[in-house]
């Protein structure tokens, strides 16, 4: 019979024929294969191998055209022909195939053609931990009273895990833990979940209003997987607490001539119940008197205001209770005391009873400038006064008797630093609003000498030019006194050197008006480079201060000193002479002139220059070392004797400079001699020259020793004719002496001589110098020397 398609009459009747086929069927297996695979397994893994687990080889699988068979035709399992194997065809959710039941399997048939056969496989799904237990709400909000019991349990919608088995949930825990609840959980006798918040300690809404904690609940999976719902506790409020007022005592002051509605002060209570219980009313309480007839009491707001004007005389306290109830009937009373002020209309006055100005600024601490007194009309605390100064830094008051009061200094004054001072005394009374006075007190501060001149400079450095100008002007010093009038006026003088009463040096001379520095006489740069002198600057003050600077003052140097040539030596002996082989070549060093400068910096710097010479073209000069040299080999044709005429110049401005001779004898063998041989009597001469002058010596001082011993001994021996006689006669020998000394050449007795000892020079000299006597002629040496050679007095 057909059927349409799609009727449930027809899906019947083909499980019949099916079962009517099977049956006939002869080699129908009575035992299925059974099979398991993990859900999720990915596609293409391997189940199990049928054709091995059949009895049958992989070509008659393809040879019998093997194919699956399920009931709902849907091939969640495919075979390969070729191998025999089982294989996984698509994704395999055991929850979406089976929900929550215990076991889930697949059924379906492997059937076989030539002959027909079948048979039956089945595959059992096994769980993974594949899904996290989950609640039915993110957030569950409980409302509890705050005077609930402990022990009180609270029922929760349990976490769903689509898993089964022990992938499933197996427990739930509080994070944070908490002291007010915990969790219990378990199953009941039909096999459902349940879970419970246990209250295990009572609440208090006014210590903590809302409670927030998360429950988990974990399932036994491995890794195990949890769920989490957020618990919150809405703690509600019972009129478990009575009002309470901020202070128990209020106490408020009114001023007598305050208008009515004037706000007196404001009471305040608290309730720590919310809602309604929170809820204050204020009002006065029974047995006030008559005080609600002055007195009005806001029942919300608590604030206390006045009915009619208050009257000091008449009454100047006024009690009051005010009681606070709250919406549950729960009241508090307080007590509030209200002051009535006098008015205060007067103010305090000032009456100066002595004032000294102008004050000395050497006035000690303590020192009183003013004394005067206060008072004032009102009574009370409208007649109580207190006296301020502004100024508190250098004077303060001080209270001498009852209402008197003294202005007094308190540090050390500085004119220089305040010269006036203007104190102002403010005296106040107590009153609400308080009323005050003010009266000024101008001091004058009068100078002392008490600060000393001080220098713009530490030091002072003056420069001045060598052979200046008498009295020339070099530079000023210039001090300062922070004193006024003549505490103040400044005069400047050199300090005496040590306990003198001399300047430390005659020769620097400072203005005492002005300051000015003078160099009195020309300085010698040679001989002094700079002097240091101390200048005193002192004031007019008694006793007078002054303070000393040094003043340096640098002496400049100028071009004043010729150069000074100290080889070859040019004082009185002959010409230097120096020997060059005709075998020289060009650079031969022939000698060297050595000269200096007593000047300083450029005005010393020394260059040496070739002005005359026999043969220009045959010597160089360096022009800084003063090495004479030879610029061309020597000749036969040039000059056998050569002189030059060397000039040495310094770097002044202008320049001064000095000449130098030396001769240059040109030989072919140094053992020649005869050349240079006058040169070498001349000096053989010179020293027999100076062993006669030192014998001459000798002999003149024993003479003149003899003399005076016998002149001695005349003298005491004889008598007064004898020794004027002794004289003639000594003259007589004197006059012989000398004529005899004058014969052989020798220095007489009455000449004074120094002997000239110089290392540049191979001779000994002396210097001659002008007689003591004067009737006595200049005597002259042996070797002929110049009678203008240092003839002065020494």
């Amino acid at each position: 019979r057909s059927l349409p398609a799609g009727d449930p009459a027809m899906a019947t009747a083909r499980q019949v024929l099916c079962l009517f086929a099977l049956l006939s069927l002869p080699r129908a297996r009575c035992q299925p294969l059974r099979y398991s695979v993990a859900e999720e397994a990915a596609s293409g893994s391997l189940v199990a191998n049928v054709a091995e687990d059949a009895g049958l080889a992989p070509a008659q699988l393809s040879a019998r055209r093997a194919r699956l068979a399920s009931e709902d035709g849907r091939q969640r399992l495919r075979l390969d022909r070729g191998t025999g194997r089982l294989v996984v065809a698509e994704r395999l959710d055991r929850e979406e195939l089976c929900g929550q039941a215990p076991t889930c399997t697949l059924a379906f048939e492997l059937l076989l053609a030539d002959p027909l056969q079948f048979l039956r496989i089945e595959v059992a799904l096994t769980d993974i931990n594949d899904h996290s237990p989950l609640f039915p709400e993110e957030q569950i909000t409980l409302k509890i009273a705050e005077n609930s019991n402990a022990g009180l349990r609270f029922p929760i919608e349990g976490a769903r895990d689509l898993d089964v088995g022990s992938n499933s949930v197996q427990g739930y825990c509080i994070s944070p833990e908490t002291e007010y609840f915990s969790v219990s959980f378990g199953h009941r006798a039909d096999g459902d979940q349940y879970v419970d918040l246990v209250l295990e300690k009572p609440l208090d809404r006014e210590q903590q209003a809302e409670i927030g904690f998360s429950l988990i609940a974990v399932d036994g999976g491995s890794p195990p997987r949890s769920g989490t719902t957020q618990i919150h506790v809405i703690i509600l409020d019972v009129n478990d607490n009575s009002p309470v007022f901020k202070q128990e005592l209020y106490v408020g002051q009114v001023l007598e001539n305050m208008p009515e509605g004037s706000v007196v002060l404001s009471v305040e209570a608290s309730d720590l119940d919310a809602g309604p219980n929170g809820d204050i009313s204020y009002q006065f309480s029974q047995g006030v008197g008559k005080a609600p007839s002055a007195f009005a009491i806001d029942p919300t707001s608590g604030e206390i205001k006045l009915t009619k004007p208050l009257d000091y005389e008449v009454t100047e306290k006024h009690e009051l209770r005010v009681r606070a109830t709250d919406g549950g009937g729960l009241s508090v009373i307080c007590k509030v005391l209200v002051e009535v002020v006098d008015v205060n209309d007067n103010a305090p006055e000032v009456v100066e009873s002595s004032f000294s100005s102008p004050l000395p600024e050497n006035a000690s601490p303590g020192t009183v400038v003013a004394l005067f007194s206060v008072k004032d009309r009102d009574t009370g605390a409208n007649g109580k006064i207190s006296c301020l100064l502004e100024d508190q830094m250098s004077f303060s008051l001080r209270l001498a008797y009852k209402n008197y009061y003294e202005l007094v200094t308190v540090s050390t004054l500085d004119r220089e630093e305040t010269a006036l001072y203007i104190l102002t005394v403010t005296a106040a009374d107590s009153g609400s609003p308080p009323l005050t006075t003010t009266h000024t007190f101008t001091v004058d501060i009068s100078d002392v000498n008490d600060n000393a001149p001080v220098f713009n400079q530490s030091s002072y450095t003056m420069y001045v030019r060598e052979n200046n100008v008498p009295t020339v002007l070099v530079g000023a010093v210039s001090a300062s006194d922070a004193d006024v009038g003549p505490n103040a006026k400044v005069r400047y003088s050199l300090v005496p050197a040590q306990t003198t009463q001399q300047p430390a040096c005659s020769c620097i001379s400072v203005n005492s008006e002005n300051g000015q520095v003078f160099v009195l006489r020309p300085l010698d740069y040679e001989q002094v480079k700079q002097i240091d002198v101390l200048v005193c600057a002192s004031d007019a003050g008694s006793p007078p201060l002054s303070v000393n600077v040094t003043v340096r003052v640098v002496v400049l140097d100028e071009n004043d000193n010729v150069p000074l040539v100290l080889h070859p030596p040019q004082d009185n002996s002959p010409t230097s002479s120096e020997l060059v082989p005709m075998s020289a070549e060009a650079g031969y060093l022939v000698t060297k002139v050595v000269a200096v400068d007593a000047d300083s910096g450029q005005n010393s710097w020394l260059s040496y220059h070739l002005l005359k010479a026999t043969d220009p073209g045959l010597f160089a000069v360096g022009a800084q070392s003063g090495e004479v040299c030879l610029k061309r080999p020597v000749t036969e044709r040039d000059t056998a004797k050569q002189k030059l005429v060397i000039l040495v110049r310094d770097n002044g401005q202008p320049p001064l400079s000095a000449t130098v001779t030396l001769s240059a004898f040109l030989l072919n063998d140094f053992s020649d001699v005869r050349v240079p041989h006058s040169n070498l009597a001349m000096e053989n001469e010179d020293d027999s020259l100076t062993t006669y002058l030192i014998i001459a010596l000798v002999f003149v001082s024993l003479l003149f020793l003899t003399s005076m011993a016998a002149f001695i001994a005349c003298k005491v021996c004889k008598r007064k004719e004898l020794k004027d006689g002794l004289v003639l006669y000594g003259a007589s020998n004197l006059q012989s002496s000398l004529a005899e000394a004058a014969t052989v050449g020798t220095l007489p007795h009455p000449y004074c001589y120094e002997i000239n000892l110089t290392t540049t020079s191979g001779n000994s000299e002396f210097k001659f110098l002008k007689p003591i006597l004067p009737n006595l002629p200049p005597q002259h040496g042996a070797m002929g020397e110049d009678t203008n050679n240092e003839q002065d007095f020494p």
